[in-house]
């Protein structure tokens, strides 16, 4: 196994895969001091307020003079990042993609024509005050029937919103909620509100669009007397539905896949986002849709992607998206570097152009096809930017509330966190998966013992195919699932 690595020749910094101590060579030059996994070290002497390149990219500026062989992080090193900036389109060729393997998924086919991986009974609460009420129907319902046969479950989101808001936030409240209802992984969902909140349960109805009817209940507390006992009776009339749905066999290119990183560290950007990169273009490659989320984490790196859109159209969404985010950060009177977080930088990740170029490794090689905004659904196949902020549990609410059947979660620091979609968490390091089984399904660290992208891609595919027929995720295992609603406004 390699202890250290440069990923492109160009890098003035290479990176430690295990820990290192003073005075050992390492990319030829001796280390003036102990390097941590997953941090940096100069390659050569790096002059204050020279570029440091890591990926073959400016990851930020040296504050002071580097000598070889030291230690390269926050201590000696600052973002370059700015504010909002003008780009221009340099539409870069579309990447070759590799030779794919066809594979089948089995999966239930929605009256409308969609797919659904899951086949659940949900509980949405329009309003935070119904959470408990939402918990304690499924908890009944589960007494009732605690091996239901023919469906995957019966789980209720609960959040804090619905009510005493106003503007983009409640619009936004309401608009996920919606998606929500009308996602292919549920085969039957109660809507419960309270009855005078703000997310009023007739506009509600009124502005969700088609729906399926048969599959779709309504309840307001207080217009009945045991709201526990009502909310039941729903969910026994959609289980009578649901439990008779069968799974069909599919191509993989049906899925729409979402894809994710929290509590990175210094390997995110060279074992598990690369490979997920190479799972972006294998759906690329045969038809599929994946989704890249995450804008701020996309500073820094925003003119790789802007030069893979697939037509000027696309890379004006890129602009929009980018300096629209750093807007509301400035609006905000925070700078748009404020990242990455302590356990980031723990783990060896220095500036956010050092965070975002991991990042985006998640995206591959593959063309741009789309930009999605709020309001907007999925509609193209292939990679397809989604906005959104940085935070674990807002981004894949967002990612699922898209279409998203299930999200790829890439950690180097670990999480036990799921969405209420599957959500398979990829490890960086080895260590983590050994130690957390718990949170992690897969292991993409012993890419730097040795073992190779084209093994582990293998072996993730297959791991995305069972999981999409039927096999659960940890956070299923564990009941990890959560949602959490992006928030900008005031609370009344």
């Amino acid at each position: 196994m390699k202890n250290t690595i440069v990923i492109s020749p160009a890098d003035s910094v290479g990176v430690a895969l295990t820990p290192l101590k003073k005075g050992e060579s390492a990319e030829g030059v001796i280390l003036k001091e102990d390097i941590e996994k997953g941090h940096k070290f100069a390659l050569r002497a790096i002059a204050k307020g020279e570029k440091v390149i890591k990926y073959g990219e400016v990851i930020g500026r040296a504050k002071s003079d580097i000598g070889a062989g030291e230690h390269v992080h926050t201590h000696n090193m600052a973002t370059n990042l700015e504010g909002t900036l003008e780009y221009s389109y340099h539409k870069k060729a579309a990447a070759e993609l590799d030779a794919v393997k066809p594979r089948s998924v089995e999966v239930y086919e929605r009256k409308n024509g969609e797919v659904g991986i899951r086949n659940e009974l949900w509980v949405i609460p329009t309003v935070g005050c119904v959470n408990s009420q939402a918990k304690a129907i499924v908890k009944e319902f589960e007494r009732r029937h605690p091996n239901a046969e023919g469906i995957d479950g019966c789980f209720t989101f609960t959040h804090p919103y619905g009510c005493s808001q106003i503007g983009d936030d409640h619009e936004r409240t309401r608009l996920i909620l919606q998606r929500m209802v009308k996602h292919p992984n549920c085969g039957g969902v109660l809507v419960f509100g309270l009855g005078c909140e703000n997310n009023r349960m007739d506009i509600f109805k009124e502005t969700l669009g088609e729906y399926d009817e048969e599959r779709t209940e309504f309840l307001v507390a207080q217009e009945v007397g045991d709201e526990i006992a009502e909310g039941v009776a729903k969910l026994e009339i959609l289980y009578e539905k649901a439990k008779n749905d069968k799974r069909v066999t599919k191509d993989i290119s049906c899925l729409k896949i979402g894809l994710k990183c929290g509590g990175s560290d210094g390997l995110s950007g060279i074992t598990a986002n690369p490979l997920v990169g190479r799972f972006s273009d294998y759906m690329a490659a045969v038809g599929g849709t994946t989704v890249l989320t995450e804008v701020p984490e996309m500073f820094g790196a925003e003119q790789l992607l802007m030069d893979r859109a697939k037509d000027e159209e696309t890379f004006d969404k890129i602009v929009h998206l980018i300096n629209g985010f750093k807007e509301y950060y400035q609006k905000h009177d925070q700078p748009v570097y404020e990242n990455p977080s302590p356990g980031n930088k723990a783990g060896g990740i220095t500036t956010l152009e050092d965070k975002s170029l991991g990042c985006t490794q998640k995206s591959g090689r593959s063309e741009v096809c789309d930009v999605l905004f709020d309001g907007d659904a999925l509609t193209s196949h292939g990679l397809n930017l989604l906005n959104g902020p940085g935070n674990d549990m807002v981004a894949v609410t967002n990612l699922a509330s898209a279409g998203c059947h299930m999200v790829l979660f890439t950690t180097g620091r670990g999480t036990p966190f799921g969405g209420f979609v599957p959500t398979i968490k990829i490890s960086t390091n080895s260590d983590i998966a050994s130690r957390k089984p718990n949170w992690i399904d897969f292991n993409a660290g012993s890419i730097v013992e040795g073992e190779t992208f084209e093994s582990r891609l293998e072996a993730l595919i297959d791991l995305i195919a069972e999981t999409a027929s039927g096999k659960q995720t940890v956070n299923e295992r564990y009941d990890s699932r959560d949602i959490a609603i992006f928030k900008t406004g005031v609370t009344l």
